[in-house]
């Protein structure tokens, strides 16, 4: 888990910059895939007590970012990171006793 919120963390930090351009948020694209994966190996019970019904749409975007399908949408992007990062970022924080 200790993973996951690495790079979830740093997806929050690029996301600070005021230019969010394609490099950027490729760069977002590749520290959610990668967040999102550590989860994934994670206890499905835990998995499921931390993040209930939200698991199957983050699991939905890692599979959107990590098998191209087409263009991730930048704006779905944005909002993940504005509106439910920051949640979710809590969340391991919490069940990681020295985040």
């Amino acid at each position: 888990m200790g993973e996951a919120l690495f790079h979830l963390e740093l997806a929050c930090e690029y996301a600070e910059g005021e230019n969010l351009d394609q490099l950027v948020i490729d760069a977002i694209c590749m520290r959610l895939s990668a967040g999102i994966e550590g989860l994934e190996r994670l206890d499905p019970d835990v998995r499921t007590r931390l993040f209930a019904d939200s698991w199957q749409f983050m699991w939905g975007m890692r599979n959107r970012i990590a098998h191209g399908y087409l263009l991730v949408d930048s704006d779905i992007v944005h909002q993940t990171i504005e509106i439910d990062l920051p949640d979710i970022v809590r969340i391991i924080r919490h069940e990681l006793p020295d985040a």
